[in-house]
């Protein structure tokens, strides 16, 4: 009976190759950029399988830009060392000492963590930081939330040349500003504006829901960008996702072809996306 199960196992993987085949044709040579963070970034297997994934695109073609986040591992570091924050409408404000730790932490801990698992998996990853290169300039976003900024002018040249020798880029969600100033940049809007400045194919950004529902609380597997307007603009879609669909429409306004927003959390969540008729998530596209 063993022998008879790991058969139709097999049997069942080579169908989802065979499958596959359209979607990876159709996806060669497309660059994609995902966003990650949240919970699996604190656990090692989950971690593991998402380099896997990223190291199975490269190697199927796929030029995948990886841009993380890392909010948790920072709190966690200004906890541990005694810096506290002062709040404004419910946001941190990143003065002199605390942008010092998100650098610290993003560009140092978690990016060469990201780094290390996607080498690990006999992939060729380069951790950067926006400040790298001239890849991210910033201005400031709010006086009052203090060295938090956005994307003025993004950079890829270095990116291009990283795709062209295979090496997969990992980067960490701060930017330069012009006087040369260090920013702190939301995860979310750094994927979406690295994104459209290399035209790319896709963004998926992995959040932790299963994309975005509607007023039955029944996940959209297709959206417009008027559908996303429209649910924002009548409450359906409300707060955490408003950012990450604010991020969607920028991107798909800058040049990106499609954003999905999924649940990275779920197993292989890049590839049944980008390789699957079911795909997964909320996509996304004009």
């Amino acid at each position: 009976m063993k022998t008879q199960k790991m058969n139709r196992d097999w049997i069942a993987t080579a169908r989802t190759l065979s499958q596959a085949l359209p979607y990876l044709q159709r996806y060669a040579g497309a660059t994609v950029v995902i966003k990650f963070g949240g919970n699996a970034m604190g656990n090692d297997e989950e971690m593991a399988s998402f380099a896997r994934d990223i190291v199975l695109m490269r190697h199927v073609g796929v030029n995948p830009v990886v841009v993380h986040g890392g909010g948790p591992m920072i709190n966690a570091m200004l906890g541990r060392l005694g810096v506290e924050s002062d709040w404004v409408n419910g946001k941190r404000v990143t003065d002199e000492a605390t942008v010092e730790v998100v650098e610290m932490v993003l560009s140092g801990r978690v990016n060469k963590r990201i780094v290390q698992a996607i080498n690990a998996e006999g992939g060729k990853a380069v951790g950067l930081s926006g400040k790298d290169a001239n890849l991210i300039t910033c201005e400031q976003t709010n006086p009052d939330l203090g060295f938090v900024g956005t994307p003025s002018e993004v950079d890829v040249d270095v990116l291009k040349a990283l795709a062209e020798d295979e090496i997969i880029p990992v980067i960490a969600p701060l930017g330069a500003g012009r006087n040369g100033e260090t920013f702190n940049i939301n995860g979310d809007t750094a994927a979406g504006a690295i994104a459209a400045a290399l035209k790319a194919d896709r963004l998926l950004l992995l959040t932790d829901v299963e994309g975005v529902k509607n007023e039955k609380g029944e996940v959209l597997t297709q959206m417009t960008p008027q559908q996303v307007r429209d649910m924002t603009a009548s409450g359906v879609i409300a707060g955490g996702m408003i950012p990450k669909t604010e991020t969607a429409l920028a991107a798909l306004d800058g040049g990106v072809r499609a954003v999905v927003i999924l649940d990275g959390r779920a197993p292989n969540a890049c590839l049944l996306e980008l390789y699957t008729d079911h795909g997964a998530g909320s996509l996304i596209r004009a």
